[in-house]
């Protein structure tokens, strides 16, 4: 049975990243958006959890490998002093309020898509004309998905498949935009 249970769940695993499945031009259509981004704007990326990880494993390759201007937000400060300050389900977009300038790039993620923080977030970065893009899984019309410019969803209900698939996508964008431009 353990077995088993290993060759199913790697099965499934390789299955989502099978290149058929996932929409290369939209992983292109990203890297073109956040290279228009170089000369002021910047890249803002929220996660909760282990997507907050994701964040920031994304935000260190993509300023070391490409030079864009990228940032995130997993400092406990910052994000307990906004949460106490405004409600867990606003922090995000009080973050943007302070650091978001007009046609800057913001990239959230949420696994189920339906983060309440990473909602308000969306709505804030729409009204404020930010381009985003989000990372989805789960259900495919979550409401997260419904938001960004562009969506990456992945068609899963493991947590741990769609993160790990997240964290693969992004990275991807970012080795593809250090050996396309940089």
């Amino acid at each position: 049975m353990n077995k088993e249970y290993i060759k199913n769940y790697f099965d499934k695993f390789i299955s989502l990243i099978d290149s058929n499945k996932i929409r290369s031009h939209k992983l292109i259509s990203i890297s073109k958006i956040l290279t228009k981004s170089k000369n002021k704007n910047k890249i803002l990326i929220f996660g909760n959890g282990g997507s907050a990880s994701i964040a920031g494993h994304f935000t260190v390759d993509i300023i070391k490998n490409t030079k864009l201007n990228c940032i995130n937000f997993s400092e406990q400060a910052l994000i307990t002093c906004f949460s106490n300050d405004y409600g867990y389900e606003n922090w995000v977009t009080e973050a943007l309020k302070k650091y978001s300038n007009k046609n800057d790039v913001v990239i959230l993620i949420s696994s189920s898509g339906k983060s309440k923080n990473m909602l308000k977030a969306a709505n804030y970065a729409l009204k404020s004309r930010l381009k985003l893009i989000t990372l989805t899984g789960f259900k495919k019309n979550n409401p997260l998905s419904k938001k960004g410019l562009i969506n990456l969803w992945v068609d899963s209900s493991n947590y741990n498949h769609i993160e790990n698939l997240h964290q693969i996508l992004l990275l991807t964008i970012c080795d593809y935009i250090a050996k396309k431009k940089f």
